[in-house]
């Protein structure tokens, strides 16, 4: 088995900061005793908190997960993962920013302590940032292996209706690399996997460290002049709750 890699051989340093958010339900000893070498973790980064939601708490906490919009995304997404959520006694929140780094190690730290924390009485993890819930065993199948450190697994990339029967691509989840998340707009139908395709090395290069310019080409095949790059948003955005870089396909 192929170890995860998590180099960033485009980097260069950017402003922005990384953010991290994980909600891991179940129940767990006062003192949780977790092997993070199982998980080849060297424990939560610096910038990095976990906090304890018991459940006396649970139904009084604005920030559940569970409830709200994202609740209803994560119920249809995965009801027996939701409903072992939902039954669990206690949460544990793990959170914080980081600055831009030149490997991506805080990130396989953090997820080995997530995949601890699964080994020691948790039952199911909640990554807000993707809109997506898994079950102790969805999470392992997941992200075993290489594709631990695979950018795929850490963002979602979706399609959406745009104006005149076009199609709009974009991504979520690229907060976690502290780069802008991808949107690509007024797709033909008939492009639409092509421009997912292109939303996804996108998302991969900019994991791995690369920063796209105000103004920059993205080379496809067809389309002579490429696709301009615009950056835009602010991590205010609800559309993706980070900045982003903006790509629209030409008309003809």
């Amino acid at each position: 088995m192929t170890a995860p890699d998590w180099t960033r051989p485009h980097w260069t340093r950017d402003e922005a900061r990384a953010m991290l958010l994980y909600f891991v339900f179940g129940e767990f000893a006062a003192e949780p005793q977790l092997d993070l070498s199982a998980h080849g973790s060297a424990g939560l980064p610096q910038g990095i908190e976990i906090l304890r939601i018991p459940k006396d708490r649970l139904a009084h906490w604005d920030g559940h997960p569970l409830r709200g919009a994202l609740g209803e995304i994560l119920r249809e997404g995965n009801p027996a993962a939701f409903d072992s959520a939902r039954r669990a006694s206690e949460c544990l929140m793990l959170r914080g920013e980081l600055p831009d780094a030149d490997s991506l190690a805080y990130l396989g730290d953090t997820l080995g302590v997530v995949a601890a924390l699964l080994d020691a009485g948790g039952v199911a993890v909640v990554d807000p940032q993707i809109l997506a819930i898994f079950s102790a065993a969805d999470w392992r199948a997941r992200l075993g292996g290489d594709a631990l450190s695979a950018p795929r697994c850490h963002v979602l990339i979706t399609c959406h209706d745009d104006a005149d029967g076009r199609a709009w691509i974009r991504t979520r989840g690229m907060r976690k690399f502290a780069r802008p998340d991808v949107s690509i707009r007024g797709v033909p139908q008939a492009r639409v996997q092509e421009a997912g395709a292109v939303a996804a090395r996108l998302a991969e290069l900019e994991a791995r460290g690369m920063r796209f310019g105000d103004g920059s080409t993205v080379q496809i095949d067809g389309l002579p002049d490429g696709l301009r790059i615009r950056r835009a948003g602010s991590p205010d955005d609800p559309e993706f709750n980070n900045t982003h870089i903006e790509l629209r396909w030409p008309e003809s």
